[in-house]
């Protein structure tokens, strides 16, 4: 009796160059799409920088709030920084090679801002609540000690939790599959690379996932239930609306910040029949840019204070 056997011709990773193909299906579109997307990237930047000097510049925005937004700010410099150069690269000079240990890194980085970024947006929702339930003890709860330690516990609970996905994918067997259908690399993306068994990398990435964005999601709710319930126990609409409207910026960079993200996730992992994979990837590829691009026009369209700063500082230098 014969018996048929089969083997894999296992690499290296760190031996050979991989390609990120940009965008599925919609190769001939990459030119115009970098277009919107560079132009994106561009605002972005500026926008941010920016928002962290006027932050760090301006003596009457050294309050709470603000450093809160300027650790935002940081993180989309960073999550637009991290991705849209190379992006670009692949879309307007097929510039398409990577080598592992840089597609591991951009990973890392990815996932890191990005768990970073939705503790931050938890904090923001913290100092909201601060804000309008205990107004009064505003000062004393959120010091700059206080800040200080939310901004490093955000930093190494990310680090905690993503630096295990470069031990993951390095445990992996990689035998020859050298494409990877996206535009920048993510631990999945890496992961089914592999002719191995990735459960423990699909049970990490999901359990993580609900234990610290799902966590900060929960939290977010609660935060957001308990003002609510402090601002319609008060009696004047006027001050109602005040209330509100200084949660008005959290709420949109929170809807910007999720919905686009959990669409991703979720069609990574359940969708890949019923969502077109070129429309999974290209609203990944906006992700990036779309939210680090609107997020400081939002908080200075929606803040007085900002605007005065912007006007005063382009009117100086128009006077220069």
């Amino acid at each position: 009796m014969k018996v048929a056997s089969s083997f894999h011709n296992y690499t290296n990773p760190q031996d050979v160059w991989y390609v990120l193909i940009g965008i599925p299906g919609l190769e001939d579109l990459h030119s115009w799409i970098a277009i919107p997307i560079c132009s994106m990237y561009i605002v972005a930047v500026i926008g941010n920088v920016l928002l962290i000097f006027l932050i760090v510049t301006e003596r009457s925005l050294h309050e709470p709030m603000y450093f809160f937004l300027s650790m935002l700010a940081l993180a989309d410099l960073l999550l637009s920084t991290a991705t849209a150069p190379k992006m670009l690269a692949i879309f307007w000079f097929h510039s398409r090679g990577i080598s592992f240990g840089s597609c591991v890194s951009q990973m890392f980085f990815i996932h890191f801002i990005f768990v970073a970024e939705s503790a931050i947006l938890l904090a923001m929702a913290f100092d909201r609540y601060v804000a309008i339930c205990y107004p009064l003890r505003y000062t004393t709860i959120l010091t700059s000690s206080v800040i200080g330690k939310i901004g490093t516990a955000a930093v190494v609970r990310s680090f905690l939790i993503c630096f295990p996905f470069i031990f993951l994918v390095y445990r992996l067997l990689y035998c020859g599959k050298l494409i990877i259908p996206h535009s920048y690399c993510e631990h999945m993306g890496i992961a089914r690379l592999a002719c191995d068994n990735i459960t423990v990398n699909i049970i990490y990435g999901l359990t993580m996932a609900l234990l610290s964005t799902g966590l900060d999601i929960l939290l977010i709710i609660i935060s957001y239930t308990m003002i609510l319930r402090t601002v319609f126990q008060i009696p004047s609409w006027a001050a109602r609306y005040k209330a509100l409207n200084t949660c008005g910026s959290h709420i949109c960079v929170i809807l910007l910040f999720y919905t686009p993200a959990f669409f991703s996730f979720f069609a990574h992992r359940f969708g890949g029949k019923t969502v077109p994979r070129h429309i999974h990837i290209l609203v990944a590829n906006l992700y990036v840019v779309v939210p680090p691009m609107l997020n400081p026009i939002i908080y200075g369209v929606k803040t007085k204070q900002i605007q005065d700063r912007v006007v005063f500082l382009f009117s100086s230098v128009s006077t220069c």
